[in-house]
């Protein structure tokens, strides 16, 4: 499965990324400019994840974004439904999976998490929640395993705000994106599927709204990188 519009079944998807998960973290490095490590600061300043507090990265790919929330003293979990993903995460975290000091790698289905209710105080999900097969399904689970009161950090690609720079950004993406994977040695169809997502993910106003009929309050919106990504927060209510 290369095309976005084709029906997303969670195990083409997950085997997809098992394909990609040696030089994930390399490619997006490469192919965002570096701008990947600034997102994730701003995402893990969102989520504000303090002593005591529990946070489920889901989309956590190898972990790399999950280590972000642990640095103010919380508790992280990493999640995620590719098992190639999850493995080179544990390598690169030590070899433990589920015990000891480190962050937990649980693999997991965003559509029937495997949690119980109320468990976390904050639940997040950077650039894979266009891979989900149902979003509305998958939103009402997150809203599911959080605590009242708890909040959901979404940062996700988006659409450019300024005119000018949208149709180079389209450019890249569907022409040379695909290219660069190839020659940093990834699965380039992996990446026509990203180029292709991310053309048809709804724009900021959409997402929000569909956030927002998952049960989520307070939602809000903010725009990174011209809105090449943005990200979006919301509150579970609290009663």
């Amino acid at each position: 499965m290369t095309r976005a519009q084709l029906d997303k079944q969670p195990h083409e998807v997950a085997a997809m990324f098992d394909r990609t998960a040696r030089r994930y973290d390399l490619v997006n490095d490469v192919i965002s400019f570096g701008q990947v490590r600034y997102w994730r600061k701003a995402v893990a300043a969102a989520v504000d994840a303090g002593p005591g507090e529990v946070v489920l990265d889901l989309g956590a790919g190898t972990g790399t974004s999950t280590d972000s929330f642990t640095t103010l003293g919380a508790r992280a979990i990493a999640s995620d439904f590719s098992l190639g993903m999850l493995q080179t995460g544990v390598r690169r975290h030590g070899g433990n999976a589920l015990s000891g000091p480190g962050i937990p790698f649980v693999a997991g289905d965003a559509m029937r998490l495997p949690f119980a209710d109320d468990s976390f105080d904050a639940v997040t999900i950077s650039v894979a929640l266009r891979n989900v097969h149902d979003t509305p399904v998958a939103l009402r689970e997150m809203l599911r395993v959080t605590k009242p009161g708890g909040r959901l950090v979404i940062m996700e690609f988006s659409h450019v705000t300024v005119k000018s720079f949208d149709l180079f950004y389209r450019e890249y993406l569907m022409k040379m994106l695909p290219k660069v994977a190839k020659v940093l040695g990834s699965n380039d169809d992996s990446y026509e599927y990203l180029a292709e997502s991310i053309r048809d993910w709804p724009d900021q106003p959409s997402l929000a709204r569909i956030i927002q009929e998952a049960g989520w309050e307070r939602v809000a919106w903010r725009n990174l990188s011209l809105g090449i990504v943005a990200m979006h927060r919301g509150f579970k209510p609290a009663s």
